[in-house]
């Protein structure tokens, strides 16, 4: 994954997804990074939702517009099909309530955008088999001050994304480093440390 106009490896795959002039919804948007360069260089309209006051205020500098909310009550609010492409980057494993996050999401927008760290990446499975909690470049922290409540690996999430009845469009998986996997199937569960998948309800076309 390429670096383009300061956003790291992430989210330029992220960016990738989004269709020109499309009304994007960045839940966690943290300073306002991705809408910011949306905004700027793809025509896009966009709105992000964060809680953290720091970077509320930086996102704000930049001139994106936020929603100063919790993102289980900032979705809950929102009209049936407010958007065309809703993004959740880096954010569901500290959700409360993820089902209910991703069902919002598939309400308010036509395409979803999620990216996760995957919790089953071998050198996690094998820190936990040597009795320690796994810390990596996709899970820095400790377990005692970890944002993360849930801890999925990408087998689990796409069950969930199953029951749900969410199609998978794209499945984008990498390691660490930010090279990408040219591969199908389980293997993935294995050997990426995070993925990005772009979704979309069950009976909406492409």
């Amino acid at each position: 994954m390429s670096r383009r106009d300061g956003l790291r490896p992430d989210l330029a795959l992220v960016a990738d997804q989004i269709f020109d002039g499309s009304r994007v919804l960045d839940l966690g948007c943290g300073e306002g990074i991705l809408l910011d360069h949306l905004i700027r260089t793809r025509g896009c309209r966009g709105t992000g939702v964060e809680i953290d006051p720091d970077a509320v205020l930086a996102a704000i500098r930049r001139g994106v517009p936020v929603i100063d909310r919790d993102i289980d009550v900032a979705l809950a609010d929102l009209a049936d099909d407010s958007y065309d492409t809703v993004v959740l980057s880096r954010v569901l494993q500290t959700m409360l309530r993820p089902e209910s996050v991703l069902q919002h999401m598939a309400r308010v927008a036509e395409r979803m955008i999620v990216s996760v760290p995957n919790f089953g990446y071998y050198p996690n499975r094998l820190r936990l088999l040597g009795g320690r909690m796994p810390i990596s470049k996709e899970i820095p922290y400790a377990w005692y001050n970890s944002p993360n409540l849930r801890f999925t690996t990408l087998t689990d999430l796409e069950d969930l994304f199953d029951h749900l009845g969410l199609v998978i469009d794209r499945r984008f998986t990498y390691t660490q480093s930010g090279r990408r996997l040219r591969m199908s199937g389980r293997a993935p569960n294995l050997l990426a440390g995070a993925a990005v998948y772009v979704l979309r309800p069950a009976g909406r076309v492409r």
